[in-house]
């Protein structure tokens, strides 16, 4: 189990840094804004912008993201697969064996509190 908690974690990081990295992005209109002097030289990535850099990066954690729930998804089939279906498909050795055990203490227990029956 250490293994899904592992991959739940990590699941749950590159969701956020998608979150982070698709929210730090500009569209598409932004650069309308850019031709009017809006001072998009001045940004971190230099002049040209962060579309390459930051494109490639969003393209790596959704393959990281994407991946990693197939894998999720194909760990969780594998768990199931291995629980029985239904009360038929449990072993019968354990219940043959569990339940004349208790009957016959329970049994015992009866016959003794109970007073015996008038015979004529």
């Amino acid at each position: 189990m250490a293994i899904n908690t592992l991959l739940f974690v990590l699941q749950a990081l590159v969701a956020v840094a998608l979150i982070g990295l698709i929210l730090f992005q500009h569209g598409k209109g932004a650069d309308a804004g850019a031709a009017f002097g809006s001072g998009s030289s001045a940004t971190v990535f230099g002049s040209s912008g962060s579309a390459s850099f930051l494109t490639k990066l969003t393209a790596g954690l959704v393959f990281v993201f994407l991946s990693n729930s197939l894998l999720l998804a194909y760990l969780a089939t594998q768990n199931i697969q291995k629980l029985p279906t239904s009360l038929l498909d449990q072993p019968s050795s354990m219940t043959e064996q569990a339940i004349p055990a208790v009957m016959d203490e329970q049994n015992a227990e009866l016959d003794s509190d109970l007073p015996s029956l008038p015979t004529e």
